[in-house]
């Protein structure tokens, strides 16, 4: 009788927890979007402003998510599979973003990338652009997002011994061969939930880039600066509803990790 009494009031809270935090506020973001109707929610996310902010997500995403792939597998690779001097450093330093708010990330690339930065006079003289441009939004969303695949991927690969590679290695096949045969199929579910949690923090991102962006409209305002930036001209509903396509995106993405997970078990 106790345990029932207990798990009834667990799942009570955890109800509600999710009610409180969860539900009511993704209700509330979708009943202010359609608030002056659906004429105004498609003209609200499909204007030059929105359409602008939401492209230059995707790009942000389309570049810095195959880059932090590409980190990810290398430092589980070596962390995993050798010993060698600062290992355990690295390991830290994969922990890095997620110690530091995204905003103090913000400022050191002004630090060193900005016009009175470390490389600011260089840039200058070269005619490069980064701060306040679209590689600084790249580089800032990097910065924050490359622990996501590294950390999927090293525990999966320190439960997977090296047997199979050594295998590989002594039939002959290549360094390339055995990661594309032996290590790439058994790290590939890994390798999928980093990208969906990558993906997700980049689209969503705010601190690390308001920072750099300098909220330069349709250049350098991605879709959660353009939110800020709607909400700060009071036009409230405009920036509900491309909240709205943020939070569509967010639930699309647990739904594509739900089928995944599945069809992983099955």
């Amino acid at each position: 009788m106790r345990s029932i009494f207990v798990k009834t009031i667990l799942i009570a809270l955890a109800i509600s927890f999710l009610a409180i935090f969860i539900a009511i506020p993704i209700f509330s973001i979708f009943y202010e979007a359609l608030s002056n109707g659906w004429d105004y929610y498609i003209s609200s996310v499909t204007n030059e402003g929105a359409l602008s902010s939401i492209k230059l997500t995707l790009i942000v995403c389309a570049i810095s998510v195959p880059l932090n792939v590409v980190f990810g597998v290398c430092a589980s690779w070596a962390i995993t599979k050798f010993d060698f001097f600062g290992k355990k450093f690295l390991t830290t330093l994969i922990d890095l973003p997620f110690a530091v708010s995204p905003v103090i990330s913000g400022l050191i690339y002004i630090i060193i990338f900005g016009a009175h930065g470390f490389m600011g006079e260089w840039l200058v003289r070269h005619d490069i652009e980064i701060i306040f441009a679209v590689p600084s939004l790249v580089i800032a969303t990097i910065f924050v997002t490359f622990p996501f695949v590294a950390k999927e991927l090293i525990p999966l690969m320190e439960e997977q011994n090296n047997s199979e590679e050594e295998a590989s290695t002594l039939l002959g096949a290549s360094g390339f061969t055995t990661f594309m045969k032996v290590t790439l199929p058994n790290i590939k579910w890994g390798i999928i939930y980093g990208v969906i949690l990558c993906n997700a923090r980049a689209m969503g991102e705010f601190g690390a880039v308001s920072v750099v962006s300098g909220h330069i409209r349709g250049l350098t305002d991605t879709a959660p600066l353009h939110v800020e930036m709607l909400y700060n001209e009071y036009n409230f509903v405009a920036a509900f509803a491309l909240s709205s396509v943020l939070t569509l995106l967010a639930l699309v993405t647990i739904l594509v990790k739900s089928f995944i997970s599945t069809k992983k078990l099955s």
